[in-house]
């Protein structure tokens, strides 16, 4: 069993883990603006590269964790994936065709909890 000061290190190593991973954007991303071409340059680079993250990071994590998602349940409980890859196709139906995310979510939320109910 671990003792009070073990558990209050993890906590504040925890913290501090976090802390950092808030504030990292901020201190990696922050720059003072000059005057010189070399800045501009350096900025419109900058600029680029944070808009490719902007536009790609997002749907890659959703797709990583839906996959995972998957792949859990499926190897889990065989039955329990064919469920969630239903509420899944639902979902980015409803998503496709209503172009609207809580409708989408709550819509294949609902579907897997009314499956869930019916087939188990």
């Amino acid at each position: 069993m671990n003792s009070v000061n073990d558990a209050l290190g993890i906590v504040f190593a925890m913290g501090a883990v976090i802390l950092f991973c808030r504030a990292a954007p901020f201190l990696f991303f922050a720059g003072k603006k000059s005057q010189g071409n070399d800045a501009v340059i350096a900025g419109s680079k900058k600029e680029a590269f944070l808009k490719f993250v902007e536009k790609t990071v997002p749907p890659v994590a959703m797709t990583v964790l839906a996959f995972n998602a998957l792949g859990t349940s499926f190897r889990d409980n065989p039955k329990d994936g064919i469920l969630v890859l239903a509420a899944s196709v639902f979902t980015a139906l409803v998503h496709l065709w209503k172009r609207n995310s809580l409708i989408s979510i709550f819509g294949g939320t609902a579907l897997y909890m009314i499956l869930a109910r019916v087939v188990f």
